[in-house]
């Protein structure tokens, strides 16, 4: 199992093609082992960029820490 946090910002796209963006946070256990939270937003977006740009004003995001899917 890696133990390189994942990427905090994954935004993903719909079937209705709407775009989502979900916050996740990695911690460690006394183990060692990864445990993901993740946490789906309310809001919806009409492009990747908007979902990035909101992910930037509300939750300080930098270049680098998002993965699409």
């Amino acid at each position: 199992m890696s133990r390189v946090p994942v990427k905090p910002f994954l935004i993903t796209k719909n079937e209705e093609g709407v775009f989502r963006l979900t916050v996740r946070d990695t911690r460690f256990n006394s183990q060692g082992y990864p445990i993901v939270t993740a946490t789906l937003q309310d809001e919806e977006f009409k492009t990747a960029t908007a979902a990035r740009a909101h992910a930037r004003d509300n939750f300080g995001a930098e270049p680098g820490q998002y993965a699409t899917k």
